[in-house]
């Protein structure tokens, strides 16, 4: 069964108590560093430990007159220690600790998405395996082309995600970076190796250079990863919605006891989920476009990016990580309609093999314009409604001056298509 992260799981990553708790953690590591040379006394040390707490409601009550987070938290957590709390916070500016604590929250998001990723690769596969041989109609400009199959569909979507899942691991690694480098990133206030210690300890990377923060192009490709993801699953949702139209139902998403689908029709059966994960993309999307703006700031830092990470760094990891569950389902639970796909590929009356008679023709020492004409002369009259493309053909007889009956109905086979899919699947599968 594929492990289930809930919205909940994700979005207690962003809860205050857990911002507060990473901002002490990176605190009480700074803390140990400087111990370990000789800067606060192992007593000092061993009460900041003990005493060491923070309360989200002080801290939100001291922020009221102090203006600024981190003093608040670091006034509250100071209240609780005592004076070895005069060691705390020592040599570092505030955006040594949002930066760093940022890495860890945002490395932790990752994890779940990713596992959210792996579990869709699983019903994808799945799912392609069950669908490998299931004929179907491939559509080019929403126009009927030729045959595919729709475990075809499905191994594509597979190769997407993975592709995708490599991009998060990338991103994940891009973004675990902190910093420990002092007000504009010199280390005038602080030493090289108290970060070095607290970031391997943290289990992050030292950013090369620094200015008063970690710079914001790591932010950005993060959040652009999430935007492919949440572009990803818009491609198949929208898949979906056109293949379950009525004049389609090829495919249908899961209708549920009791469902209801309209207030007025009783009748409505609606792509309701693909809809949702449609505009959940637009939403992610926008959240690139802000964290592709935050990369400029002025000079060794502003404050304009951190309003805006407050929203996107719970938000977009929050809507990738529920459209990533949802979709899962979605695929695990999808009604597919073999016997409507034949139905849709037999409408055009046999053009879909136009391309294997204009090959043939071309086999039999017709030149590839002639072949294209004659093909093309006998697939109008179908499209005219002036019969079936076959049986137009054998009447033709210029056509059937190049080929025979056999090699007429030889056009006609599905196998020619059916023929590399177990290598296209092989391929991709690895198998």
């Amino acid at each position: 069964m594929i492990k289930r992260y809930t919205r909940r799981e994700m979005a207690r990553i962003w809860e205050p108590r857990a911002k507060f708790a990473k901002w002490l953690e990176v605190e009480l590591a700074v803390c140990e560093a400087w111990s370990r040379k000789g800067n606060i006394p192992k007593r000092a040390l061993a009460t900041i430990k003990r005493r060491a707490r923070f309360d989200p409601k002080r801290i939100d009550e001291i922020e009221k007159t102090v203006k600024h987070d981190v003093i608040a938290f670091l006034t509250d957590v100071a209240e609780n220690v005592g004076p070895a709390s005069r060691y705390i916070h020592m040599g570092l500016t505030s955006s040594d600790i949002i930066d760093t604590s940022f890495a860890l929250l945002l490395k932790k998001a990752s994890g779940i998405i990713i596992e959210d990723i792996k579990g869709l690769l699983k019903v994808l596969k799945k799912r392609a395996f069950e669908h490998k041989k299931t004929v179907m109609m491939g559509r080019s400009h929403g126009i009927h082309a030729e045959p595919v199959t729709f475990g075809l569909k499905l191994a594509l979507a597979y190769d997407e995600f993975r592709r995708n899942l490599e991009r998060m691991e990338r991103a994940r690694q891009t973004v675990a970076f902190g910093k420990l480098s002092g007000a504009v990133g010199t280390y005038a206030n602080t030493d090289p190796s108290v970060e070095s210690y607290v970031l391997r300890k943290l289990g992050l990377r030292p950013e090369p250079v620094s200015t008063q923060v970690v710079q914001r192009d790591r932010h950005a490709e993060f959040f652009t990863t999430l935007a492919i993801v949440a572009t990803s699953i818009e491609k198949y949702a929208v898949e979906i919605r056109h293949l379950q139209r009525t004049e389609v139902l090829e495919v249908e998403e899961p209708f549920t006891k009791g469902q209801k689908g309209s207030s007025a029709m009783p009748h409505k059966r609606n792509p309701v989920l693909s809809e949702n994960l449609t505009g959940l993309a637009r939403l992610v999307r926008g959240y690139a476009q802000s964290a592709m703006e935050n990369v400029a700031l002025w000079h060794e830092r502003d404050i304009s990016h951190s309003s805006v990470e407050r929203v996107i760094g719970p938000d977009a990891t929050i809507l990738v990580d529920f459209m990533l569950i949802r979709f899962t389902e979605l695929m695990r639970d999808l009604v597919v309609y073999p016997e409507n796909m034949k139905k849709n590929m037999d409408k055009l009356k046999g053009l879909v093999h136009s391309q294997r008679v204009l090959l043939e023709l071309v086999e039999k020492g017709v030149t590839r314009e002639e072949a294209y004409r004659l093909v093309q002369k006998n697939a109008m009259k179908v499209w005219k409604g002036k019969g079936d493309f076959k049986s137009l053909l054998l009447k033709d007889k210029k056509v059937m001056e190049r080929l025979k009956p056999r090699d007429v109905e030889r056009c006609f086979d599905l196998k020619p298509y059916l023929k590399n899919v177990d290598y296209i699947f092989k391929r991709v599968f690895k198998t």
